[in-house]
């Protein structure tokens, strides 16, 4: 086991809590890789990654540190994924299934800017036959294809990450070859070339930007709140939303309880202490057209109280109506601002 990853796990169990994030930050990109590929779907990708890094924090106690801690975590992946892939087929069996779009797919396959339209013809039938190939795989073939010729894994890692003895990944893995060869014959070559520029293209759909963002945690109540300190001098951001919350929560006070500020990189967890005993967590996931789409969770005690998708920019902030908390209830403000520089 990797010695930095065991330390940190140490710590956690001590009671360091901050300790995980490096774990989250080192794996995170990796996870949410592994999971694209079993779903094709980037925002449930996103989710699922997330999900396993919260299942792997809450269940740390009963990892024993006998495989390595990426190899775990790629196990409760591979579980989530599965689940939401076999809810997706019910879903479809019920209601019609979607095809799975293939935009994903083309983007992988770096066109030439020589290519003429003919070519591009020929090239695009071709990732559409891949595509369709893979699909039409055996789930578990698919599977250990996506965890020995894109993440990389060795025979043992993917036998602890599957659950299954070394020979059946060996005898599956070659078994899944043999099944693309009969499709594809000599297009294997070029499957191999995809499987590669995926894992380009997952990294840079992932490369970092920068999100600056602040929270605001207020009290919402219908009684003014007694305060031993001086009056706070106006606040110009809060004279300016506060018609929005009289509207959308009517309340009639509104007092700041904590207010946060932060930049990170999309993709990263920023976590903050809240009153009552919390902790809120923020992850900007994506950028589009100056918004930033964020994923919050309140926790406390372990307990998710509140779990939203969200959505904010410059001059719209999100507001989210939270749990009771003394006489009132919590609000949380969200600001962004996807361009700090």
């Amino acid at each position: 086991m990797d010695q930095d990853d065991n330390a940190l796990i140490g710590r956690c169990r001590a009671g360091d809590l901050a300790a995980f994030e490096p774990l989250v930050e080192k794996y995170r990109q990796r996870a949410w890789r592994l999971a694209l590929q079993l779903v094709r779907d980037r925002e449930e990708a996103w989710d699922i990654s997330q999900e396993a890094f919260i299942r792997a924090f809450q269940s740390l106690g009963s990892f024993r540190g006998q495989s390595a801690f990426y190899t775990w975590l790629f196990r409760i992946v591979v579980n989530l994924a599965t689940d939401r892939v076999r809810q997706r087929a019910a879903r479809g069996r019920a209601f019609g299934t979607e095809q799975v779009p293939e935009e994903d797919w083309d983007r992988a396959m770096p066109d030439e800017a020589s290519a003429s339209p003919d070519e591009e013809a020929v090239r695009s039938e071709e990732r559409a036959r891949i595509a369709r190939a893979l699909e039409a795989l055996p789930e578990h073939f698919r599977t250990i294809i996506m965890l020995s010729d894109i993440e990389g894994l060795a025979y043992r890692e993917i036998a602890e990450v599957l659950d299954i003895p070394m020979g059946t990944v060996m005898s599956r893995l070659h078994n899944a070859r043999k099944r693309l060869k009969q499709v594809l014959g000599p297009m294997l070559v070029l499957l191999v070339a995809l499987m590669t520029s995926l894992v380009a293209w997952g990294t840079a759909e992932a490369d970092p930007q920068v999100v600056r963002f602040g929270a605001r945690v207020l009290l919402a109540t219908d009684t003014p709140q007694p305060s031993a300190s001086a009056p706070a001098p106006p606040d110009e951001r809060m004279v300016k939303i506060l018609p929005k919350l009289h509207s959308v929560f009517r309340y009639r006070e509104y007092a700041t309880l904590e207010h946060y500020r932060a930049e990170v990189l999309v993709g990263s967890l920023q976590r903050w202490a809240v009153p009552g005993d919390r902790q809120l967590d923020v992850v900007p996931e994506t950028v589009v057209n100056n918004a930033v789409r964020m994923r919050l969770r309140l926790v406390r005690g372990g307990l998710v109280e509140l779990n939203a998708n969200i959505q904010a920019q410059p001059g719209h902030p999100a507001l989210i109506g939270g749990p009771r908390h003394g006489d009132g209830v919590l609000i949380i403000i969200i600001w962004a601002n996807p361009q700090p520089r």
